[in-house]
């Protein structure tokens, strides 16, 4: 059978991997998650859909990581991972579009530089009681249907990014280049994030801000600020969150209107047991700068059960019912638009983790 290029990289770096484990620290990993929805309003004719999905509680990925001692509490680093859609065994974009960096880590904290998940996201999916789940939650961006997603960005290309812990704070800063010849700030990103540890209960706050290029009409940028504040509280079985995030696009181009809305969210969750959590959450996104009576501000609120059958596999099941205002079209999916002022989904499935 013949190998295309792509599967012979594959083989040539899992090899490696095995062949530098008595050098270094390296790791083969992933998590497969894949089940089946039904929603309705999936047509421009409210037709209700049933499918198969890839990522009911989280994306499918695989992919190598590890470390080398290189003596005086240094070490270095890599992350090379990519996404799978578990429904077709398709590759999920990039051959390593999650993540692909190198850096150095010590008693000052990790440094990496390639593509890697942002500050902002590394610390908001503590925050998040449906953990980013592509089914459903939208603490990373909105439903898809609208003029915006009021979201902030998962991942950047070119990063240089920080994360250290010092005590009960742990602190985080990126910066990726735009890589323009018309100057370092057009198309640069820079964020940061803290948290603070108090007792059973952690506190949160980010920002994070993307330009665009230069308009030469008018000289101005597109700049895409987004920030977040929050908390969450454990206590024995029971689990609690509660965050607000701010986004705003100031346009850079003459006569287009910026962008602007407030996203809350808040959830609990309980372990009735070793095995058993019930988890419910309510994201609303109140959209503003549009005109009066226009304004969707959608609400999403999912259940979710989850029901570990070991410490690597579990099974569950989500339901979800999402409402706009102002007869405006919304959706449950961050990804997948919907076709009607409402949309209910229920998604039954199954995780495992290597």
């Amino acid at each position: 059978m013949k190998k295309s290029p792509l599967t012979l990289a594959v083989l040539a770096m899992l090899a490696a991997a095995g062949s530098a484990h008595a050098q270094s620290n390296v790791q083969v990993y992933g998590l497969l998650d894949v089940g089946v929805e039904s929603a309705n309003n999936q047509t421009p004719t409210g037709g209700n859909m049933t499918r198969v999905i890839s990522g009911g509680m989280n994306t499918s990925r695989w992919g190598l990581r590890g470390s080398e001692d290189l003596g005086g509490g240094l070490k270095a680093v890599f992350n090379l991972e990519g996404g799978i859609l578990m429904d077709t065994g398709a590759q999920d974009g990039a051959l390593f579009k999650r993540q692909a960096n190198v850096g150095l880590e010590g008693a000052f904290g990790r440094v990496v530089i390639g593509r890697s998940f942002t500050t902002v996201y590394d610390t908001v999916i503590a925050f998040d009681p449906m953990g980013f789940a592509p089914f459903y939650s939208w603490a990373t961006s909105g439903p898809a249907t609208g003029p915006s997603k009021y979201g902030f960005t998962t991942q950047y290309d070119n990063i240089i990014k920080y994360a250290g812990s010092f005590g009960d704070w742990k602190i985080g800063a990126n910066y990726a280049a735009g890589e323009q010849t018309t100057g370092a700030q057009d198309s640069a990103k820079v964020g940061f994030s803290t948290v603070y540890k108090l007792g059973g209960a952690n506190l949160m706050a980010t920002w994070e801000r993307n330009n665009g290029n230069t308009v030469p009409a008018t000289g101005n940028r597109d700049k895409n600020t987004v920030w977040h504040i929050g908390a969450n509280y454990e206590t024995g079985p029971v689990k609690v969150w509660a965050v607000l995030r701010d986004y705003k696009l100031v346009a850079g181009k003459a006569l287009t209107d910026d962008v602007d809305a407030t996203t809350t969210w808040a959830g609990v969750a309980y372990k009735t047991n070793e095995v058993t959590t019930l988890t419910g959450a309510i994201y609303h996104v109140n959209v503003k700068n549009v005109a009066a009576g226009k304004d969707a501000d959608p609400t999403m609120y999912v259940a979710r059960y989850r029901y570990a059958l070991s410490k690597r596999t579990d099974l569950h099941v989500t339901a979800a019912y999402a409402k706009a205002k102002n007869g405006q079209l919304t959706g449950l999916s961050r990804d997948d638009a919907g076709y009607g002022t409402s949309q209910r989904g229920l998604t039954v499935g199954m995780q495992h983790r290597f």
